[in-house]
């Protein structure tokens, strides 16, 4: 190997790239899975969510009822005792504009409670009143990136901005939330009382709502607060069992969801790069043959002065795994030091985990025993003779 350098170097280079690529890999879903998991969780693990979903009709179609209304919450909030807030909940893209600025953002119209059940705060300024429900006021609170476009460093609170042609004062500022579990921006949205939502932006008919949201009483009543919601939904609907207009969802299967689709990058993942360490296999593999026939006159007077055939296979067999456990070692070392950049760079929190570290080396001595074994093999069963004849 010391004499060697260069192909020593090559045949460390493909497991070094292919150990490396896995650690990552691992780590980076880990990372990522655990930062969507922390966003879904942020958004109130006793959140229930309640959409309209196709309902299979006469024909081959299926038709799109839209049946959810603000009495639906309001009979789930009064009858399910796991149920202790109800908000109804519509969203729309508009343009709004400020002066001679304008964005494009989400609108969404809803009632305070929305506010506890998704864990939003106001961290400037004052949220809308009751009263202004009632009265169907044109005030909204704004997200800290909409306030940034229509208003750059400036103090949002108590401005006017355009929502498609109706002027809104602005009475607060939300808290900033960043990226959602989905990559959304939580930051960019507008929100207002949902009457005046449906009278002033879409011109939607009076109580019918897009979703419902829902907070059980605690955690450990999610399950219980999903199935009452159901049967009322169902009783006030007239639907059989099976036939439901709707769909009732929780944040720990929103949760189940992505780490199933984390699970499943992972193995695509895992799988390419393990594709370069096979790679690098065959790499060890052709290098160590061509080691072999460089070698031939020296494993000739090995022979000559008493090798066996297994002195001989154990030589070429240890140099092999040496070299891709030299390979393994040197890619876990930097693995770290990439995690630890990437894990910068996307403001995640990224460690390559012990299992992972684990089979990277136990991957390194199977590559060596697996690949290092027929040029080994073969340098064995050379024939001594032949060998010295060799210039």
């Amino acid at each position: 190997m010391a004499r060697n350098r260069l192909r020593t170097l090559l045949t460390v280079l493909g497991i070094l790239i292919g150990i490396t690529a896995v650690v990552v890999v691992a780590a980076l879903v880990e990372g990522t899975s655990a930062a969507v998991d922390a966003r879904i969780d942020s958004m109130a693990s006793s959140a229930l969510y309640v959409w309209p979903k196709p309902l299979q009709v006469s024909g081959p179609r299926a038709k799109f009822v839209g049946r959810l209304t603000d009495a639906d919450g309001e009979a789930v909030l009064r009858e399910a005792t796991n149920v202790s807030l109800a908000a109804p909940f519509e969203i729309s893209q508009t343009q709004v504009v400020s002066g001679d600025k304008n964005a494009s953002t989400w609108v969404i119209g809803t009632t305070l409670p929305y506010f506890t059940i998704r864990r939003f705060g106001i961290s400037k300024g004052e949220n809308w009143t009751a009263t202004d429900e009632i009265a169907r006021t044109k005030t909204c609170v704004v997200g800290r990136t909409v306030a940034e476009k229509l208003f750059g460093e400036g103090d949002p609170v108590g401005r006017t901005i355009r929502v498609g042609r109706i002027p809104f004062t602005v009475v607060g500022l939300l808290a900033p939330r960043g990226t959602g579990a989905f990559g959304d921006d939580q930051d960019d949205r507008i929100l207002m009382p949902v009457g005046t939502y449906r009278t002033r932006v879409v011109h939607a008919p009076p109580g019918r709502a897009d979703e419902l949201m829902f907070s059980a009483t605690n955690d450990a009543a999610v399950d219980k607060a999903r199935e009452q919601i159901a049967s009322i939904l169902r009783q006030r609907h007239h639907l059989e069992d099976g036939r439901d207009d709707f769909e009732v969802r929780t944040q720990a299967e929103m949760r189940d969801k992505a780490d199933s689709i984390a699970g499943m990058l992972e193995l695509f993942g895992v799988g390419v790069a393990a594709v370069s360490l096979l790679v690098g296999g065959v790499g060890v593999m052709n290098i160590m043959l061509v080691s072999v026939t460089e070698r031939t006159r020296e494993i000739g007077i090995r022979m000559a002065v008493g090798a066996r055939e297994r002195d001989i296979l154990l030589q070429f067999l240890v140099e092999a795994i040496v070299v891709t456990l030299l390979g393994g070692f040197l890619g876990i070392a930097l693995s770290f030091v990439a995690t630890a950049g990437i894990g910068r760079a996307l403001d995640l929190t990224m460690t390559p985990s012990p299992a992972s570290v684990a089979i990277a080396v136990a991957t390194s001595v199977a590559i060596g025993c697996v690949f290092g074994f027929m040029p080994a093999f073969r340098a064995a069963k050379l024939d001594p003779i032949t060998a010295l004849r060799v210039e």
